[in-house]
């Protein structure tokens, strides 16, 4: 079971001031309307309505914040989170590719949007979801271009591979590597973006795209680092003889007990 699956409702922001007052990394999801951003989220947390797609793209405004660990049961709403036990937050940010909005409306969005990439401390990678069709639109080049100089992770979802054939597929794949390998810092230095393929429909991309978020979050590595000790310590510990079993008979009380424990 994945740790995504854990994630429950925490809040929803519409200013940055309301930003929740934590420590944890935060792992963002941004994307162009329609390109399947709450679909991924969901599918990825394996629940059927934690992230809202509204049905009109474009119109979801505010930042919604999904804690991950300080609840023992993710979806039961009387099991009351705590805060300090959660271990990370995924963050949906607004849809953009605006709707039939204000332009104060837009603006707002794009201040929000862009004040969150840049400054939020707690923020540790982006998840870029482009539709695997309609790669890198103007908007996916400034979130980028906005979230580069932070030199944070971003990994990039190609959302809808099942629309596409074999081929096409490879392509978009290696294209749009070459563009995200195409960004440097002022020494050459490449940045750290990834892509994977992904289809919610086929189930294609599932395990790599949650493998991936709990790797940048950084979310259950004591749990492997224990299993790792745990194996290696099984390793060290030689099977004895019966000749030894016959040694520990006449030992002391205290010999015995190390020599039954079975932990």
């Amino acid at each position: 079971m994945s740790k995504l699956w854990q994630a429950r409702f925490f809040t929803t922001v519409n200013q940055l001031r309301d930003l929740p007052d934590t420590t944890v990394p935060e792992i963002a999801f941004a994307g162009r309307s329609n390109a399947g951003k709450s679909t991924a989220i969901n599918i990825l947390c394996n629940q059927k309505g934690l992230a809202f797609a509204s049905k009109t793209p474009g119109r979801t405004q505010h930042i919604n914040y999904f804690s991950i660990g300080g609840a023992h049961i993710a979806q039961h709403r009387k099991d009351a989170t705590i805060v300090e036990e959660i271990e990370c937050l995924l963050v949906d940010l607004p849809g953009y590719g605006y709707a039939e909005v204000s332009g104060s409306a837009k603006l707002h969005w794009q201040r929000l949007l862009g004040d969150y990439v840049q400054r939020r401390e707690q923020l540790a990678a982006l998840i870029l979801i482009m539709d695997s069709r309609r790669p890198f639109t103007d908007l996916d080049i400034q979130m980028l271009e906005w979230f580069a100089p932070t030199g944070k992770p971003i990994h990039c979802i190609l959302t809808k591979v099942d629309k596409l054939n074999r081929n096409e597929s490879v392509n978009v794949l290696r294209q749009t590597k070459a563009k995200l390998d195409s960004y440097v810092d002022e020494d050459g230095v490449g940045f750290p973006f990834t892509v994977q393929l992904f289809s919610a429909l086929k189930r294609i991309g599932i395990e790599e795209a949650n493998d991936k978020i709990v790797e940048l979050a950084g979310i259950g590595v004591e749990a492997a680092a224990a299993q790792v000790a745990l194996i290696e310590m099984e390793d060290d510990v030689e099977p004895k003889s019966a000749a030894d079993d016959g040694a520990d008979a006449g030992g002391t009380d205290t010999q015995k007990d190390i020599g039954s424990d079975k932990t």
